[in-house]
């Protein structure tokens, strides 16, 4: 028997066995089957990757983006840029249009940003950037009713009167609102920065003696007046969180109420810090000056409190605290004191 004999035998018992295995035929050879396996595997595969892949995206564009974007600016020695002040102008203005400046330009504004935004999911943020803007509101409200006219009979000085329209803007209004119009409209901080404009452009008025801004006391008497009733309201706020939901394991909504109360009196610190010195000498004259700096430094107290976690624990807990109590205390402490200072102005 040849070599060639012996191999086709050996062949032919390999077949035998395999069709004794399989119960028929010998399998033909189908490289379509395997293929396709193949590439349902990586098919697979790649769904894999691309999910694991848009996950990690997100999070990186959410959040680390709004970390990156979160930026709560408490700095009490903040002061205008040098091109905000104008010799011979008001310094309170100034430092009304420096805060718009800071949170509107400077910074994002990010109230009103959509959801494909990084900051739309932020909070603490948006509140107090509210905060800030909502203590501006009410003192412009205060330059064109008070501050600048000479008396409530005159007229309204047209750049004051636009300023404080336009930060009465509410601060959630994005560029388009399907719900609302299918047109674009005017965004906050849109509005906001004219207001600046209009702000600044007063103030170079005021300097050229071609606007009013009178330092009077009775004039800052009924500001500080209406100050005090402004934070008061924002007392009620925090007494009606703690009442209500102290004491809670988990409070989503006191940090709100917490930061949009201390971007309220951070802005009122800067602006009555401004204040006194455009009231400089008439401070002096009353013999306000210590007055007016424990009134500042209660008003500072409040607006630096900054914990990492916002608890709003019972005012009694032994272990859990309370920051809506704690920022409570000194808001109405800096109260009273403009409470006393406008007891002074009176006599």
């Amino acid at each position: 028997m040849t070599l060639r004999d012996t191999l086709g035998g050996y062949k032919d018992r390999l077949k035998h066995r395999w069709m004794y295995r399989k119960g028929g035929s010998f399998p033909s050879f189908k490289p379509s089957l395997k293929i396709g396996n193949l590439g349902r595997f990586f098919k697979g595969g790649a769904a894999r990757k691309t999910g694991i892949s848009v996950l990690v995206f997100l999070f990186l564009y959410y959040v680390v983006g709004g970390l990156w974007i979160n930026d709560i600016e408490d700095d009490p020695n903040f002061r205008p840029a040098a091109e905000d002040v104008v010799p011979g102008g008001s310094h309170a203005v100034a430092m009304t249009a420096a805060l718009i400046q800071r949170e509107v330009n400077d910074k994002r504004w990010t109230s009103n940003d959509p959801w494909f935004v990084p900051s739309a999911f932020l909070d603490n943020m948006p509140n107090y950037q509210q905060g800030v803007v909502s203590a501006l509101a009410r003192f412009s409200f205060e330059l064109t009713d008070q501050l600048g006219r000479t008396r409530g009979s005159s007229q309204a000085d047209p750049d004051l009167q636009s300023a404080s329209g336009l930060l009465q803007y509410a601060g959630d209004v994005w560029v388009w609102d399907p719900s609302v119009s299918l047109m674009p409209r005017a965004s906050s901080e849109a509005q906001y920065r004219e207001a600046r404009n209009a702000l600044l452009k007063y103030n170079v008025r005021l300097a050229a003696g071609e606007a009013v801004f009178e330092r009077r006391g009775d004039n800052l008497m009924a500001t500080l007046d209406r100050i005090a009733l402004d934070i008061g309201s924002s007392s009620a706020v925090l007494d009606q969180a703690v009442v209500e939901n102290s004491g809670s394991f988990i409070d989503t909504s006191a940090d709100d109420h917490f930061y949009n109360v201390k971007g309220q009196l951070y802005a009122y610190y800067l602006l009555l810090d401004a204040l006194g010195k455009d009231f400089d000498t008439l401070i002096t004259e009353r013999e306000l000056n210590t007055a007016w700096e424990q009134m500042l430094d209660s008003m500072l107290k409040a607006a630096m409190l900054s914990p990492m976690v916002v608890v709003n624990g019972a005012p009694d807990a032994q272990i859990q605290p309370s920051h809506l109590a704690s920022q409570g205390f000194y808001l109405l402490r800096a109260r009273t004191q403009l409470r006393e200072i406008t007891n002074i102005l009176l006599k």
